[in-house]
């Protein structure tokens, strides 16, 4: 059985990734797995992307479909796009220098960080 879950439904903190099973084979791997990069966002979010990608990225065409105004339909891009770990309008990642990204992902192991802070960290926003 499936279960969606990347939320831990007692605190809402990110939940960890730690056994992985091959049907096909059964054999089951365990440690710490990275969640993919999509995973970053809400159901919502990926039905917009899912829309976005029908219509091949014209927000024009999505407007009658979702009946939000051009704007709103940019505005919520934007939304993915940072949840992604990128500024719009820029082509990469926001830079952060190795020692402040080091930092960021020890206090992430240890416990001193939440998943979503670390990601803001590491965007460059302030937590």
């Amino acid at each position: 059985m499936r279960y969606p879950l990347k939320r831990c439904p007692v605190c809402q903190d990110e939940l960890t990734i730690t056994r992985l099973r091959c049907e096909a084979c059964d054999i089951t791997l365990e440690g710490r797995f990275d969640w993919d990069v999509f995973s970053r966002l809400t159901p919502e979010q990926m039905r917009f992307l899912l829309v976005f990608i029908r219509h091949e990225g014209k927000l024009t065409r999505m407007e009658e479909e979702m009946n939000l105004s051009y704007p709103t339909l940019r505005n919520r891009l934007h939304d993915i796009i940072r949840a992604l770990g990128y500024e719009p309008g820029k082509e990469n990642a926001a830079e952060l220098d190795e020692e402040r990204r080091r930092k960021v992902l020890e206090d992430l192991d240890a416990g001193r960080l939440s998943a979503d802070e670390a990601m803001r960290l590491l965007r460059g926003e302030e937590a």
